[in-house]
């Protein structure tokens, strides 16, 4: 850490397009690069849990429509869904004459929905899979105990099934940080429109480039200690003890 602290500063010392007004633009697309991230993985968890216990019904005209949302925006690239998105808003008759079009003219939300959908997809499918990975045991003795079937989903089905997710969508929420650098060519000036900015600008894409993959790897390692942290407090339980 202390070479890297130490290779940061004699960058900015000795490279030129490091000023005061570039790197404003950095922080300007780490901020939009977090949010974006952030509102997408807040939402799409949300929309996840329901749609991975609607995964899991018997009723096939229930569990079919989700299957059928979740193959599609997991079978097709992020890129792909968000150009259609984002240009196919405007082919929606009328839509420039309601309300909405205040809200979706600005990019960043045709790529919020997006990546929302994007994600959700993926968490619902490993929701899905942990849920039914719930211990037969577990779903007895609550049922034992007279829980009905909500009950037990919100008291001991869920909470398991979080737990053992808790790895596969770890390594979700890092798929999208590193998914978010595709923003940019929707003119989101997120990290990685910065770095294009400063590019055209300087003519310098070695030293852009690199400076904002750095703050991507800080991010991942950010994350990857808390996902670690939180497996270790939540798994602790499973964890084989000594003598």
């Amino acid at each position: 850490m202390e070479q890297l602290n130490a290779w940061f500063t004699e960058l900015l010392a000795d490279n030129a397009i490091f000023t005061a007004n570039t790197l404003g633009y950095y922080l300007d697309g780490l901020g939009n690069t977090v949010r974006l991230v952030f509102l997408s993985l807040v939402i799409g968890l949300l929309l996840a849990v329901p749609l991975a216990i609607a995964r899991g019904s018997r009723r096939k005209w229930i569990k079919w429509p989700v299957f059928f949302y979740t193959y599609v925006f997991r079978g097709t690239p992020l890129l792909i869904q968000l150009y259609m998105i984002y240009y196919g808003v405007v082919f929606i008759e009328g839509i420039q004459d309601t309300i909405l079009w205040v809200v979706l003219k600005d990019a960043f939300f045709p790529a919020l929905i997006a990546f929302t959908l994007n994600t959700a997809a993926y968490t619902t499918e490993i929701f899905h899979g942990a849920i039914k990975a719930t211990s037969r045991g577990e779903i007895e003795a609550a049922r034992a105990y007279g829980m009905s079937r909500g009950l037990m989903m919100r008291r001991i089905i869920l909470p398991s099934a979080f737990r053992r997710a808790l790895p596969a969508y770890g390594n979700e929420v890092i798929f999208m940080l590193h998914a978010s650098a595709i923003a940019s060519v929707v003119t989101i000036m997120d990290l990685t429109g910065a770095a294009r900015f400063v590019y055209a600008r300087f003519y310098a894409p070695f030293d852009a480039f690199l400076f904002v993959a750095a703050i991507y790897l800080c991010l991942t390692f950010a994350i990857l200690y808390l996902f670690r942290y939180l497996e270790k407090k939540l798994l602790a339980h499973l964890k084989p003890i000594n003598g």
